[in-house]
């Protein structure tokens, strides 16, 4: 019997030990799934906010690809042809530089961004064909934005879109 009562005290705190270590193990789990969840939720709130930084560049974009806004860019002293590279030009860089966007935007809404900076590019040159160099740039931007009000307004409409589907999203 002497031998047990040696043990006793070692017993004694192991017992005393166990449901402190059982606790701190709970408390410890806990804290882990708490901070899981709360990067978790971190997470959606930064693509959230990722996505909605995305549909604004884009509309700004959009904005920025209207024919009312390309006629004013550049200097009036450039010859018609100038202007056209200089605004395909400055459409293609805009374009590059936001064309990461496309990983928070809809496969749609990514296509008809680009079909709208397609057909303005290509209604630059449409309508250069169309003066064949013959005219002044003044008389060139005036039937620039002449031809795209004749045409579908493929501008308003992907901006359109681009609204509802940050609603959908918010």
């Amino acid at each position: 019997m002497t031998g047990f009562s040696e043990y006793l005290p070692y017993a004694f705190a192991l017992i005393i030990a166990i449901p402190f270590l059982v606790l701190l193990r709970q408390f410890v789990f806990n804290y882990i799934r708490l901070k899981e969840q709360e990067i978790r939720l971190l997470s959606v709130k930064s693509n959230s906010e990722n996505k909605s930084q995305s549909y604004e560049r884009m509309t700004l974009f959009m904005d920025r690809l209207k024919p009312s806004n390309l006629i004013q860019k550049f200097d009036k002293g450039l010859a018609v042809h100038e202007f056209i590279f200089l605004t395909e030009k400055s459409i293609n860089e805009e374009f590059d530089y936001n064309s990461s966007q496309q990983l928070y935007i809809t496969k749609n809404s990514w296509k008809d961004i680009v079909d709208s900076k397609n057909a303005v590019i290509d209604l630059l040159h449409k309508t250069y064909d169309g003066v064949k160099g013959n005219a002044s740039l003044d008389e060139f931007k005036t039937i620039f934005i002449m031809n795209y009000m004749e045409s579908e307004d493929y501008i308003s409409a992907t901006i359109e879109n681009l609204r509802r589907e940050i609603l959908i999203i918010t």
